[in-house]
């Protein structure tokens, strides 16, 4: 044993490593990944006093493996006295290497697990949960308590994703060529919303889940060692190193939200903006460019501005053009707007904004810039309206505050009694 080291750092990689041996050896991923997950609980009480193992891996491997010999010996007595059959074949025999297992012991199967984990079948949120929790290796209660919902809700959407893999016939294996770019386009939205309710919690009093954001870098940096030619997971690393760079910035001493014209630039990770930076000028322009390189791309544009008003505002109209022509959406109208209101004036800006049709999950965001738009436009009265509508719909409380503390900038004869 080695001396005590920060155990989580450790375990974290670790994860889908010994659960991919676990899957190739036995090919139930329901079972295998409940046994790590009970290995790396052994491992968190046992590793602090105790010391880290000289090899972490292979430890972790035999108490999983030891976990499911109990299971199935375990069911196996229940099916014999059951049954009343036949002495079974001795379990001892599940755990013989099976197919794969002639692969180097050291290979990497995190790309294998997450695109188990974010298979077709599983609906987004699910997709999110097992990721978490296979590839992440966070518990259920962590990931029930970073998404603010009870550990009951987060235990069964996660067993509806391991349940509807095991529906769909999925094997532990990366997919056909000609179903890679689809599997792997899933496997970055995945990250790609891990990131984003770290970085911006979509309820909650609290602006950001700095986990959330630090484990979906984590695992970007994973794939993109595993992938490093494929653009567009360079492109999502350079995008989220780019954006959470920002984030100590992001709020106020009393966790109050910062917008970006308000914020102080000298408190942004430059460090993270030149790793950032540097994946986008070794992508762009190499190869097909997809939406997460041009996103890539506009966030450098703002990381090394000085300021606002510094900053390069027509490419990024330019730079929205293209990713409306590669993903078409609302929000990136809604950005183009902003945009078109930096170069054209606010009421170019407004024009943009009222392209974008007004879906209720969308509402508040579209209040929360027409407001900015009007605000700038001159018209306080519309500007407050926004303002007040975009904070009774969101969740989030420092956004409420935020919207709430615009609205009373407009009108700062009335003091609004805001309950919070």
């Amino acid at each position: 044993m080695t001396a005590p080291a920060p155990v989580a750092e450790v375990l974290r990689p670790l994860v889908p490593q010994v659960l991919g041996v676990l899957v190739r050896r036995h090919g139930q991923f329901d079972a295998c990944e409940d046994a790590v997950q009970e290995a790396l609980l052994a491992a968190s009480e046992q590793w602090p006093a105790e010391g880290v193992p000289d090899s972490p891996r292979a430890w972790l491997v035999t108490v999983a493996t030891r976990r499911l010999t109990d299971l199935w010996r375990s069911e196996s007595a229940r099916r014999r006295r059951e049954e009343s059959a036949a002495v079974r074949e001795p379990v001892t025999s599940a755990v013989v290497p099976g197919p794969g297992e002639d692969r180097p012991a050291d290979s990497d199967d995190t790309l294998s697990l997450l695109f188990l984990c974010c298979h077709p079948a599983v609906s987004p949120p699910s997709q999110v949960a097992l990721t978490l929790r296979a590839v992440g290796g966070l518990t259920t209660a962590q990931i029930a308590s970073a998404f603010l919902v009870p550990e009951t809700t987060m235990t069964r959407r996660i067993t509806r994703a391991k349940e509807s893999i095991a529906a769909a016939g999925s094997t532990f294996s990366e997919p056909s060529p000609s179903d890679f770019p689809e599997r792997l386009r899933v496997v970055l939205q995945v990250l790609y919303l891990i990131f984003n309710e770290g970085y911006t919690a979509t309820s909650g009093e609290n602006l950001v889940r700095a986990e959330l954001a630090a484990e979906a870098i984590r695992l970007t940096r994973a794939v993109h060692a595993l992938l490093p030619a494929e653009g567009e997971v360079a492109g999502l690393l350079a995008l989220l190193l780019l954006t959470d760079a920002r984030r100590a910035a992001r709020t106020g001493p009393g966790g109050e939200l910062v917008a970006l014209p308000e914020q102080d630039r000298g408190r942004w990770d430059a460090a993270m903006i030149a790793e950032g930076t540097a994946l986008v000028r070794a992508t762009l322009g190499r190869g097909p460019v997809g939406p997460y390189q041009v996103q890539a791309a506009i966030a450098a544009l703002h990381d090394e501005a000085p300021g606002t008003d510094e900053t390069d505002w027509p490419q990024i109209v330019e730079l929205y053009g293209v990713l409306g022509e590669l993903m078409p959406s609302p929000v990136v109208t809604m950005n183009l707007a902003v945009a078109v209101a930096q170069v054209a004036g606010p009421a170019a800006g407004l024009a943009v904004l009222d392209r974008v049709d007004g879906k209720l999950d969308l509402a508040r965001r579209v209040d929360a810039v027409r407001a900015h738009l009007l605000e700038r436009a001159g018209r306080p009265a519309d500007a407050r309206e926004h303002y007040l509508r975009a904070a009774e719909r969101t969740e989030s409380g420092p956004e409420r505050r935020y919207l709430r503390d615009r609205a009373d900038r407009l009108d700062p004869g009335r003091l609004m009694d805001r309950g919070d």
